[in-house]
């Protein structure tokens, strides 16, 4: 006879399952976590620190520039039951199966969470006014620069032809070089280069491009007569990484480059509570009523698009 499985297992179950999968490693490269304890979070945008000048006249300082963000928490849950009876009779380790299986979809909520955000981005406005992926960003004397590409990848100069959606390695290593050449370029509200010390760059793909983008970062030769070779890049301490992202589904022709080494990242998440786990079990009005017991988990919080200059969308047409 089965062992009546008890709240304290399951809750243990929860918690280790929560320790060993600490979540998608790609969410913390390319956004920022803030802390927040209030209902709506007010960031005001801050321009680039200022480069030396020569001093004439005293000091010219640099504050904050007039545009700032919003970010609105919102109460997130998921709940899992199971009959009293299930809990006596399980044999087959289904319960703990799906107790780990609901820690790491809480865990994993983060990824969903941008991951919704970084496919709005070209319709969804951010703290300059724009859409976080535009073509006619403009702040101060930067000039009009786009973080949004069309890339016609039948103009490309000798590489073997693929298609839009499944691109040959030579058109997909050009792609992302003319993403990260764009990203590199990005200057601040006084036309200083904001991205010049970049190192570490995050193409993410759907999975219907990742076979040709991961070929084409891990590479080590150069396969296309215009362009630099990756292995001449990395010996300069550049690093490319590929992450599928299977929520990216609707895309087919784009994949987005996410700059991973800066301080301030192009996206941003914000919690006013952690997640917690709630228990109605043994003993509870819940199981007199039900015969059954739940346990839930919530979190108050959201996610916000930062600084456009560090992320760049490519179409491939």
């Amino acid at each position: 006879m089965a062992k009546k499985i008890t709240e304290r297992q399951i809750i243990g179950w929860y918690f280790m399952q929560l320790a060993a999968f600490a979540g998608m490693g790609w969410i913390n490269a390319i956004s920022n976590f803030f802390r927040s304890d209030q209902a709506i979070e007010t960031y005001p945008w801050l321009t680039m620190s200022p480069a030396m000048r020569e001093w004439i006249g005293g000091r010219n300082a640099k504050g904050f520039t007039e545009n700032y963000l919003q970010i609105k928490n919102k109460l997130y849950e998921a709940t899992i039951e199971f009959l009293v009876s299930d809990l006596k009779r399980d044999k087959t380790g289904q319960i703990r199966a799906r107790i780990e299986e609901f820690a790491t979809k809480g865990n994993s909520h983060w990824a969903s969470l941008l991951s919704t955000l970084i496919l709005s981005g070209a319709a969804t406005t951010c703290y300059d006014g724009q859409y976080f992926f535009d073509d006619d960003h403009e702040e101060g004397d930067s000039g009009s620069q786009s973080n949004d590409l069309s890339i016609d990848i039948s103009a490309l100069p000798a590489v073997k032809g693929g298609s839009t959606t499944a691109p040959s390695v030579e058109e997909m290593q050009l792609c992302i070089m003319q993403a990260i050449t764009a990203i590199m370029g990005f200057k601040d509200d006084q036309g200083e280069p904001m991205n010049e010390d970049a190192l570490k760059f995050l193409v993410m793909v759907p999975m219907s491009l990742w076979q040709s983008a991961v070929t084409a970062a891990a590479t080590p030769t150069q396969v296309a007569a215009s362009q630099t070779a990756f292995e001449g890049l990395r010996q300069q301490g550049l690093e490319i990484s590929v992450v599928p992202n299977a929520r990216l589904s609707t895309w087919t022709e784009s994949f987005a480059v996410f700059r991973a080494d800066g301080k301030i990242k192009p996206l941003i998440r914000q919690e006013e509570s952690d997640v917690e786990l709630k228990v109605k079990g043994y003993g509870s009005e819940f199981e007199f009523d039900n015969n059954a017991h739940q346990y839930g988990i919530d979190a108050s919080r959201n996610v916000g698009l930062g600084r456009w200059q560090g992320a760049c969308l490519v179409t491939m047409t």
